[in-house]
């Protein structure tokens, strides 16, 4: 189901909780809010939609593909960008790295562990921020 874009700072800059296999609706809704966004949006994590989950997905051509408890485990090669959000006005500069692994869970529950480079690195990096807690 398509939900509201959260746009409360102080909601966002929670960290999130783990998510459990209870919360497998979180993916659809926010496959969903992605797909309905998807001219001005390339990821979202579940608090942009007011859950305060670790779940996240991320635009991969026309898919959009969950994580469920994100962690960045490295990263290498930093560089400045600015970067825009759905739940906030105007962009802002950040620093990301080109290369980033991930340690995360699929909708199956499986643990898996994915290297990631260049922008879909980047979006990876702003949505596993947001489950932090960190607002750009």
């Amino acid at each position: 189901m398509i939900k509201p874009i959260n746009h409360n700072q102080t909601f966002l800059a929670q960290k999130s909780l783990p998510a459990t296999k209870a919360d497998l609706s979180i993916v659809k809704d926010l496959q969903d809010t992605l797909t309905a966004n998807a001219e001005n949006c390339v990821g979202m994590a579940a608090n942009m939609i007011g859950i305060n989950k670790r779940i996240i997905v991320f635009a991969l051509g026309t898919l959009a593909v969950p994580m469920i408890n994100p962690v960045i485990i490295s990263k290498k090669e930093p560089y400045q960008t600015s970067e825009g959000c759905l739940s906030l006005t105007g962009e802002r500069s950040t620093t990301r790295y080109k290369e980033i692994t991930v340690k995360y869970q699929d909708v199956a529950f499986n643990e898996q562990t994915q290297d990631f480079s260049d922008f879909i690195a980047q979006i990876i990096q702003h949505e596993v921020d947001h489950c932090n807690g960190v607002i750009i």
